[in-house]
């Protein structure tokens, strides 16, 4: 009973605090400090604008699209230019009775080539599919973003909840200290009464300093998250009544899981086509490589001496390239990516079970977590009314102060009971959002 007593008063701290994530994410800007009015909404929105997670994720997109165009690019007439200055010293060729001279003289061509194979359109639908990938990666991106946003609101309500309980916990205990005292100072009480409910006030307070360290650690998780700078003042407009509707806690159990709206089976769907592709790409290796070309070459001499110029203007060409023997070289390759491309589906095989088993447990979660928030939040209500009915007998004198600081024991503990049991309610419905990708 006195270790209760001597740890009671922190564990309404002790239970938020294991609950609540924080996060490092984004750097902060240089803005002035102000003061922020936000509800969830808001603060989901304006992470998204100015997060910078996001942002790389956007980035990423563009750098794809860029790698796609560049794989197309390459099944599309090349242009180059070329000059060359060549002096040979001097030298003249002898033909019998007649020389020919060999000035200083510049070589200019331009070529125009072409060149096509299977692999190169692979290729061309490789990076198409990374770019996909990117775009579901930035939608995965914000989800999380707008999960963190949503998991450190709820915190910062639920923290200065248990602000409030204690608060009003350290109310009522000073109240009967100061009774207490009064009633040793009389002679009808013994000091030791008012000791323990000193003890118990200490420790309330103590409580409440850590929790509002607590409270300013995830506002500055929050702060981070929504890229503003650390002396700003974050203002919650939304309340846990507001946010914490049956009504949608209900209609989310209800909701069939769509397996293709799930960003984790999108990416891996990708990823399996990206392994098939790969094996094609694989395949069109063996195929035959054709290019035609055209150069146009101009030379021009530095001498009005006699010159003999045997380069053509014009010339036209096609190529074949055709692979005859690699020493197995391209059936090990194919080889290598049947077997990768198998392994993806075997792998999105697994994925899909998994996810279907996922999400029947994080509905069995959620219920089970709304069960447990709403037996405890009831525990917690019957605790205050037994911790009030205490405190009234002590006033008249029909009870003892170990009563009460027993009884406001009791109550810290079912607090702390309600405060665990309703940030395990949030965290679940969250998952189960993120598994259904719920805007």
């Amino acid at each position: 009973m006195h270790f209760l007593r001597k740890n009671a008063a922190s564990c309404l701290y002790a239970a938020f605090l294991f609950c609540v994530p924080f996060t490092n994410v984004s750097g902060q800007s240089g803005e002035d400090a102000h003061t922020l009015e936000l509800s969830l909404t808001e603060a989901g929105k304006m992470a998204v604008e100015r997060n910078n997670s996001i942002a790389n994720a956007n980035l990423d997109i563009r750098a794809a699209e860029a790698k796609k165009w560049a794989a197309i690019a390459e099944m599309l007439p090349q242009v180059n230019l070329s000059a060359d200055y060549s002096d040979m010293l001097g030298y003249k060729m002898n033909f019998g009775e007649m020389e020919v001279a060999m000035p200083p003289y510049v070589d200019m061509s331009v070529q125009t080539s072409v060149a096509f194979n299977g692999a190169m359109m692979v290729s061309a639908q490789i990076s198409d599919i990374s770019k996909r990938m990117s775009d579901i990666s930035l939608k995965q991106t914000t989800q999380e973003v707008e999960s963190q946003v949503k998991t450190l609101y709820y915190s910062a309500l639920v923290s200065q909840q248990v602000l409030e309980l204690l608060g009003r916990n350290l109310a009522d205990v000073r109240k009967l200290h100061e009774m207490t005292l009064t009633a040793v100072n009389v002679g009808t009480t013994e000091q030791t009464e008012a000791d323990r409910l000193a003890v118990q006030m200490s420790q309330l307070e103590n409580s409440i300093a850590s929790s509002r360290r607590s409270l300013e650690m995830v506002f500055n998780s929050l702060r981070l998250q929504l890229n503003v700078p650390v002396d700003t003042e974050i203002v919650l407009t939304d309340t846990l009544e507001d946010l914490l509707a049956v009504d949608e806690f209900m209609a989310l159990l209800a909701e069939d899981f769509a397996l293709d709206n799930n960003y984790n089976y999108q990416l891996m769907k990708e990823n399996t086509l990206l392994a098939q592709k790969q094996l094609a790409a694989a395949k069109w290796a063996t195929t035959p490589t054709i290019s035609a070309f055209h150069n146009y070459t101009v030379k021009e001499y530095f001498s009005d001496e006699m010159t003999m110029n045997m380069t053509p203007p014009n010339m036209v060409g096609v190529a074949v390239k055709i692979p005859i023997f690699s020493s197995l070289k391209h059936a090990k390759n194919i080889q290598a990516a049947r077997s990768a491309y198998e392994k993806q589906l075997n792998t999105m095989n697994d994925t899909e079970n998994q996810l279907m088993v996922q999400h029947r447990q994080l509905c069995f979660n959620l219920n089970t977590a709304y069960d447990s928030y709403n037996t405890q939040k009831q525990n917690m209500e019957l605790m205050q009314r037994v911790f009030d009915n205490t405190s009234k007998k002590f006033e008249q004198g029909y009870t003892s102060a170990m009563d009460v600081t027993t009884s406001g024991t009791t109550l810290i503990q079912a607090q702390s009971s309600y405060i665990q049991a309703l940030m395990e309610f949030v965290n679940a419905e969250i998952a189960l959002e993120k598994l259904l990708s719920k805007e």
